[in-house]
Order: structure tokens, then sequence, then C-alpha cells
């Protein structure tokens, strides 16, 4: 999953990058209210952290524009404000959670762990093509038997190909969703990580393979 953080504490929102990652997300960091809703206002991520007392444009701010854009991506409120006129006016704006500062790790991990839950009851936690399971939280490919370990890019990319299953994504696409938009990432950076689960596919001995249509995209088939 795809996490994108809004916070201007940059020693925190470091803070919360290395959590979310060792959790095995993939986060994204905005320092500014402006910033962080351009970036939620993507769609390709799948919560977000936001911060209420934010420069340029505050948190409450944020988030009611993207309930009035109808942008239903789960939101964490993460503040340093707990009192009861706070909690009720985020949670009223269209907050899924409101997380008050301080806290601990396993209470965010919770906490986001709960306000992604109803996509996860939507999309299975175990994704399956041809002789393949992959489980994203796990980052684990499997073959009958035989387990591998991803990292979580090519968890993210398999996770993409196997949602998209019978049809081409876009170099364009992957970029996006796995690196985001700020990253730098290039077309090597695609093809590089394509090379590598064609590797672990080879290693799988499996049936499924991962091919490219040259200026459309990749995609996954089952050799029969």
């Amino acid at each position: 999953m795809r996490i994108l953080i809004v916070e201007d504490e940059r020693l925190l929102a470091e803070t919360l990058a290395d959590i979310l990652t060792q959790a095995h997300y993939i986060v994204d960091v905005s320092y500014d209210g402006e910033s962080g809703l351009d970036n939620a206002r993507s769609g390709i991520y799948d919560a977000v952290v936001l911060d209420v007392m934010l420069p340029k444009l505050d948190g409450f701010a944020v988030l009611r524009r993207l309930r009035e854009e109808r942008n239903a991506a789960p939101v964490l409120l993460l503040t340093a404000r707990g009192g009861l006129h706070d909690r009720v006016y985020g949670l009223r704006q269209g907050a899924d959670y409101y997380l008050t500062k301080p806290f601990e790790n396993a209470e965010l991990l919770a906490c986001l762990e709960a306000i992604t839950r109803r996509q996860r009851e939507i999309v299975p936690e175990t994704l399956r093509f041809g002789d393949l399971e992959l489980t994203p939280s796990a980052c684990r490919l499997q073959r009958g038997e035989a387990v591998l370990s991803l990292n979580a890019k090519e968890t993210e990319i398999l996770r993409l190909l196997m949602r998209n299953s019978g049809q081409y994504l876009p170099k364009e696409t992957l970029l996006t969703k796995v690196w985001g938009f700020e990253s730098g990432a290039v077309d090597n950076n695609v093809e590089a990580y394509i090379s590598f689960l064609r590797k672990k596919l080879a290693l799988l001995q499996s049936k499924v393979s991962l091919r490219v249509q040259r200026n459309v995209g990749y995609r996954l088939e089952e050799d029969l």
C-alpha cells in the first residue's frame, strides 16, 4: 500500500516515514498543505496521514477539499490539538480517525490498519494469477511450496499487474503509482524492476511471464 504523509515538522515526517516503511508501506511525504492536497488529489494513495497545523493550507482545509472533490482515500488526522471540539470537527470534515500527539508507534500502525481495512475487504489479502500467489502485506510471492521475498517496489508492481490482469499497464502509470510524482524516477527504474521480477518468476519456475508491448505497457500472461 502507498501512504502519503503530510507533515511540516521534517524530523517527525522522516520518523513517520521510517515507521511505515519498516511496516512494508510505500511512503511519500509532503511538507505543507498545498503540496499535500495536490499529491492526495492524484488518487494513487491508499491512505493519507495528515497533520492539522500546516503552512499554506491547514489540515482541516485539505481534508474538506478532498471530500468536496469526492476523494475517498482514508485520512488519519495527526495533531497535538486533542480537544473534544477539534476531534469532533475533524471527524465531521471527513476524517476516518483522529490521533493525538504524542503517540506510540504501535498505535499509529493499528490506526492506519483500521482505516485501510475496508480497502482490504474489497481487495483480497492474497492475490492470485496463474500458479502465483502474492501476499502484499508480507511482501511474499509463492508458487506451490516455493516462496520468495520481494521488496516493497517489486511487491507494488506485481500487485498492480495482478489487479489489472488482462490489460497492459503503461510505464508512466507504474512510475506514478510506485515511485510517486516527485521521486525523480525514470523509465529505466521501471525496466530494472521488471527485470528483477522476471528473474524471480524464473527462480520459482512459474508459468507466468511478464510481457511488454512497446509504447503500450506491461502485463502478466500465463504460458499454457
